[in-house]
């Protein structure tokens, strides 16, 4: 990026705006899309610290739930008066003061010039170029053979505990520039391994990402899909091998304490995925009526879910079983952190930053952390115990970006118990990914590598690994490894489609419909999506086939099967539409394709009408609707419940009154019944008033 270069791009654009005659409007639009974009940008790069990047992917398909969204208020009310100033461009136009008529193709020619600049001097050019070689098809089988699952019987089955500090970046430690910050933490990095120099790479730089990295050895990338499609996936990673697996394996029980909402980036289906047996979030600590004062925008504090973490671990040690004890901070988390209550008008005094919360938030953290590890290590079951101390991943912007910006940063990783000599561990080119063969080494010499990490204490192996990939040479290779970790969700064979559960199986994976699958000419998956499906159909191009799998209410008009159809689309528009008895057995999608009769190439999407009703009880019931608008041909309306399943359906005729009935049988009562009619575009639907729900006085079947 080269700020001065795109100030002077973008006021050179203003200028010749204001001189402008012709096509003003065309240029204000281009400038205000620019400002515009410009302006997400920087709101982006306020949460995640890197621009656009692979933890944007990740958090749009996964979706933002249990965010701490008040966390960022400021920036958000910063970027609402970007928004509205990268619309000042359109004002501009009706300034007519400045303009030069006759000069149109030189100032349109000056015009454009300088909005070419303006991009490629911009963030976005850079972000844009590197979003696209990460979508780029990589081979992922060149490194099949890297990829190491842990196997055979653990030598020593000692306890562990891990707690990872959310955004404690080891470059705290710097007594130069934060004297005094981290004083109990630094103590106990002297009392056993302190790794040094470890980064972060591609697919670990967040906090669901350090976790997927540092236990299972593969860089998180999204499945192979698009907005918020995490939340439809029925497991996370299915053909990962991570720590929690193998030490399941193993005997131990494996347990998670976090403050935060488990929902948010799908951490709490990570951990149940790959051998947790009990999690313990917001939503746990919530249902223990703990004062509000306890809480912050993210979750619960610090003080209170460390003394769980103590609580659980003296309940585990009590048993005859080895377990893993898992914990995660929250009050260090950016922009400004958090103060818990233990810590009230403590605050850090050293260096000249002035009163900062962010630093009172990690003084308070080392503090927390420290006693923890101290009480565990002091207790009668400390000598069987590992502990390490972890940060997730280097910390993202906050009240102190502009000082760790020039600094050599790097991730915290302490590992202590008895018998681990305290040293400091430098190896070149490690990260996060490393971090569970390290542990394993430690337990056993005799297992060093898990996924794509090698264990930091052999370095010869280590240098064989994805940290060294990432980087040797720009990371020229190291997309391989992100391509493999994307099929982990999925699995190599993905040709078949099956119905199970009323989920459709790809793979190893189960996904709630309706979804639109891509495959490429060697048939393999390229894309998930989940979101938009009919139009996103219905303007793709197929490089070799799609399969679109929705209500087969959406294909045809002849029967109500209201179970799953999956139609199958090729690149010379030959299809073939599988019923749901068909899918219940299993279909290929490689198999010959033939137009079929009466099968629609552009799917009816659903269409919800009027309010859901609510506590519905058992009996029968007439449904009227009275309808403004309709389409002038017949469609299927129905009926059904909050898990999607169909309790009536009718088939609409073109009414003049414009009145819908359909009869409605239950036999059980239904909390939440919404109606919806099934469309194809551009048709649409509009109620009078709202649904009318009556008892029937002679039941009938469904319409």
């Amino acid at each position: 990026m080269h700020p001065l270069v795109l100030v002077a791009a973008l006021l050179s654009m203003i200028a010749l705006l204001l001189v402008s005659g012709r096509l003003a409007w065309v240029k204000a639009a281009v400038l205000s899309v620019l400002g515009l974009a410009l302006s997400s940008w920087w709101f982006i790069d306020r949460l995640s610290g890197d621009g656009l990047n692979a933890a944007t992917l990740y958090h749009l398909k996964a979706g933002m739930e249990g965010a701490g969204v008040a966390d960022f208020s400021g920036d958000i009310a910063v970027y609402v008066g970007l928004l509205l100033l990268s619309l000042l461009p359109l004002a501009l136009v009706r300034v007519r003061r400045f303009r030069r008529p006759g000069h149109g193709l030189s100032v349109l020619g000056g015009f454009m010039a300088a909005a070419v600049v303006a991009v490629i001097a911009s963030p976005l050019y850079h972000d844009g170029k590197r979003l696209y070689r990460l979508s780029q098809p990589v081979d992922g089988s060149v490194v099949a053979g890297e990829y190491r699952t842990p196997r055979g019987t653990l030598g020593n089955r000692r306890n562990i505990v891990w707690i990872y500090g959310e955004s404690l970046e080891r470059t705290y430690f710097d007594q130069k520039t934060f004297p005094g910050l981290m004083p109990h933490l630094r103590k106990l990095a002297s009392e056993g391994l302190d790794f040094r120099h470890v980064t972060s790479a591609d697919g670990g730089g967040w906090t669901i990402a350090g976790m997927v990295s540092s236990q299972c050895g593969v860089p998180l990338t999204a499945a192979p899909g698009d907005e918020n499609s995490y939340g439809r996936m029925g497991s996370f990673l299915p053909e990962a091998q991570c720590l929690g697996d193998y030490l399941r394996t193993q005997g131990y029980r494996n347990d998670f304490v976090g403050g935060a909402d488990g929902a948010f980036a799908g951490k709490a289906s990570f951990l149940t995925s790959h051998g947790f047996d009990d999690v313990r979030d917001l939503a746990w600590f919530k249902q223990r009526k703990i004062d509000p004062s306890h809480f912050s925008a993210w979750g619960v504090h610090d003080d209170v879910m460390l003394d769980q973490v103590w609580d659980q671990f003296q309940t585990l040690a009590r048993g005859d079983q080895p377990f893993l004890l898992t914990a995660l901070t929250m009050d260090t988390h950016h922009p400004a952190g958090h103060l818990p209550v233990s810590c009230q008008g403590q605050h850090y005094r050293g260096g000249d930053f002035g009163q900062i919360g962010m630093l009172d938030a990690l003084h308070c953290s080392d503090r927390l952390i420290s006693e923890l590890v101290d009480k565990i290590r002091s207790s009668p079951w400390g000598d069987n115990t590992v502990i390490v101390v972890s940060s997730d991943h280097l910390a993202m912007p906050n009240d102190l970006t502009d000082t760790l910006t020039k600094m050599q940063r790097e991730n915290l990783l302490l590992m202590l118990g008895k018998g681990i000599a305290p040293r400091q561990v430098d190896v070149a080119s490690a990260s996060t990914l490393d971090t569970g063969a390290t542990l394993l080494s430690l337990l056993d010499p005799s297992m060093a590598s898990i996924g794509f990490g090698r264990s930091l204490l052999d370095a010869a192996r280590h240098a064989q690994g994805a940290s060294a990939a990432y980087a040797r040479d720009e990371g020229r290779d190291y997309p391989r490894y992100l391509a493999y970790a994307r099929e982990l969700w999925t699995g190599h064979e993905t040709r078949t489609l099956r119905v199970h559960d009323d989920r459709i199986v790809v793979g190893v994976q189960e996904v709630r419909p309706p979804v639109l699958l891509d495959y490429d000419a060697q048939w393999n998956l390229k894309n998930i999506t989940l979101e938009d499906t009919p139009r996103r159909f219905r303007k793709s191009s197929p490089e070799n086939t799609l399969a679109y799998v929705d209500r087969c209410t959406a294909f045809d008009n002849d029967s109500p099967d209201s179970g799953w159809c999956a139609l199958l689309v090729n690149n010379a528009r030959d299809a073939r539409l599988y019923r749901s008895s068909e899918l219940a057995h299993g279909v290929r999608v490689d198999a010959p394709l033939q137009r079929l009769a009466g099968t629609r190439l552009a799917p009816r999407q659903p269409v919800m009408v009027g309010s859901a009703l609510r506590q519905t009880a058992p009996g029968s019931y007439q449904i009227t609707l009275s309808t403004s608008h309709r389409p002038n041909h017949a469609f299927w309306i129905e009926a059904m419940d909050s898990e999607g399943k169909v309790l009536a359906q009718h088939w609409a005729l073109p009414d003049p009154t414009g009145k819908i009935e359909m009869q409605l049988d239950l036999d059980k009562e239904v909390d939440d019944m919404q109606i919806r009619a099934w469309l194809g575009s551009p048709d649409d639907i509009s109620v009078d008033d709202d649904v009318a729900l009556v008892k029937a006085r002679h039941p009938n079947g469904r319409s």
